[in-house]
């Protein structure tokens, strides 16, 4: 068990998680959010490549379009 912060809140997942999958857990596509790791914003190329592991903070901001 590992816990890491998502946007300000404790999250406890069974192990090391990629983050392609924890977003797809949240019913959240890729296409629709931007991802802050640790400090630095992933690019969505990089998504499959990001791992979620202990301690780690995470931001995850969804697109909203409008006018």
């Amino acid at each position: 068990m590992i816990a890491l912060q998502v946007n300000g809140r404790r999250v406890e997942l069974a192990g090391p998680t990629p983050l392609i999958a924890y977003l797809e857990t949240l019913g959240v596509s890729p296409r629709a959010v931007a991802v802050e790791h640790n400090g630095v914003i992933i690019d969505r190329s990089r998504y499959e490549d990001a791992e979620l592991d202990e301690g780690d903070v995470v931001e995850i901001v969804r697109m909203v379009g409008g006018g």
